[in-house]
């Protein structure tokens, strides 16, 4: 079986190698995930949460440990991967401290005698997770599913080998044997095992191509799957903004994660009567952003994860050039070792085609509007609806247009994030199903109705 290798991006030298299991080992996993479902469904959910309550503790425990693999593993910022960790600890508890109201039974008014609706685990769910959020993206879906009494397998990115090691780790040191199960497996095994009847559901967060992928072999076998598979987010500043505040956020919201978000904003579009100020404001603080190692405080753009990615982003950026899109600036000071791209700031028309790819790195792409009503119609001429920000004075006016803009959540006056306590998820070509709140934790239930027809008597 071919190597899975974790490759250090700052200094581009490989950690460790692990070997990839056979189509058998995956199996053998599987079937222990199902016989551990017997179990782990079986006990109630206040049990379950009590369980999750000591994930939590590890995380805050063992923070700085967790926060420096991902770091050198994929380039986040250390203050930013240890955030992480945080949010991935809060996550846990908000979830073993609610489970238990969210998955309660739902009595409802009918004419028998009495009617109601239960919320029941699934079985195996497969998680096929992303590198660039290597904790968060599987404590978002891990969490609510175990919460609900399901049994999970983790398929994390190749690139991000130790991490998806470390996770299992610390779910072993919490759950009964077995709740939780990493695979270092590739593609076609993944294929294989949605096509067994040990996988009772399937959420993936990553490209279009993977999610229709997935998605086919899913909806052949008839299994329930969740997908996040990214965004090209508009951040609309109109002329009535606070504008020193969209402009700070404007810059937090591109280079979050090295530029490597789904949710980052992507699309800046701007009032023309404010342009040129926007415009100057951005250009500051970009140059005023530190490259460098990851590991170190005061860095806030760390390498991109793989050389591919630099590679691809390059491209985008020519390609953009060529039809028409002006360089305003590109920083000139880039580490020469390390899979580093230049923070760039690009002026597009509202045609140019890169407003419709999704650019993971720190790349803002600029365009002006003359109206609230052109900057709508660019918002949503995309095959993307993820996220979007939208920066105005009038909250009433805000409202109104958040109706219009077409995505699965919509910020106003702030950046677009992921909360435990919201669904997450979008819409188009980003995918269906949500995440995270009262409805992620029932994505992966069987929603029963239960009628019962008269009183009996003796």
């Amino acid at each position: 079986m071919p190597a899975i290798i974790s490759l250090n991006p700052y200094t581009e030298e490989v950690m460790k190698k692990f070997s990839s299991l056979s189509l058998a080992k995956t199996m053998q996993k599987a079937k222990l995930s199902q016989s551990a479902f017997k179990t782990w469904s079986s006990l109630s959910i206040e049990q379950r949460c009590n369980h999750l309550r000591k994930i939590a503790d590890l995380l805050k425990k063992n923070k700085q440990e967790y926060a420096t693999v991902t770091s050198q593993e994929m380039g986040k910022p250390i203050k930013q991967a240890e955030a992480e960790i945080e949010k991935c600890a809060w996550t846990t508890e908000y979830f073993a401290d609610n489970a238990p109201q969210f998955l309660k039974n739902e009595e409802i008014e009918t004419e028998a005698y009495k009617s109601y609706i239960t919320f029941e685990p699934l079985g195996v769910i497969l998680g096929i997770m992303p590198w660039n959020f290597p904790f968060w993206q599987v404590f978002r879906f891990v969490i609510p599913a175990l919460a609900a009494g399901n049994t999970t397998l983790i398929k994390h990115s190749s690139n991000v080998p130790q991490c998806s090691i470390l996770l299992e780790k610390i779910f072993a040191q919490a759950l009964p044997k077995n709740v939780y199960q990493n695979l270092l497996i590739d593609v076609k095994i993944t294929n294989n095992i949605i096509e067994k009847n040990l996988i009772q559901g399937v959420s993936l967060t990553g490209s279009i191509d993977a999610g229709r992928n997935i998605a086919q072999t899913a909806g052949k076998m008839l299994k329930k799957i969740v997908l996040e598979l990214g965004g090209s987010d508009p951040y609309i500043i109109l002329e009535d903004a606070n504008l020193q505040l969209a402009c700070e956020t404007a810059i937090q919201s591109r280079i979050i994660n090295n530029g490597q978000s789904c949710i980052a904003a992507k699309r800046f579009i701007v009032a023309e009567k404010k342009y040129d100020e926007i415009k100057s404001s951005l250009i500051i603080s970009m140059k005023n952003q530190k490259l460098g190692n990851p590991l170190q405080e005061t860095t806030t753009i760390g390498p991109l994860a793989r050389k591919d990615l630099v590679q691809n982003l390059q491209k985008q950026l020519q390609n953009a050039i060529k039809k028409g899109a002006k360089l305003q600036y590109q920083e000139d000071q880039v580490p020469k070792k390390g899979f580093f791209f230049p923070p760039t700031i690009l002026l597009c028309n509202k045609n140019n085609p890169i407003l419709q790819e999704e650019t993971f790195g720190p790349l803002m792409t600029l365009v002006k509007v003359k109206d609230e009503k052109e900057a709508i119609e660019v918002a949503n001429n995309t095959n993307f609806g993820l996220g979007a920000s939208l920066w105005t004075q009038d909250l009433e006016k805000a409202e109104q247009l958040a109706k219009q803009i077409q995505a699965g959540t919509v910020a106003i006056n702030g950046m677009v994030k992921s909360d435990p306590r919201l669904p997450f998820g979008g819409i188009k070509d980003s995918g269906y199903g949500k995440e995270l709140g009262i409805y992620g934790i029932k994505e992966f239930t069987n929603i029963k109705t239960v009628v019962i027809s008269n009183k009996q008597t003796s």
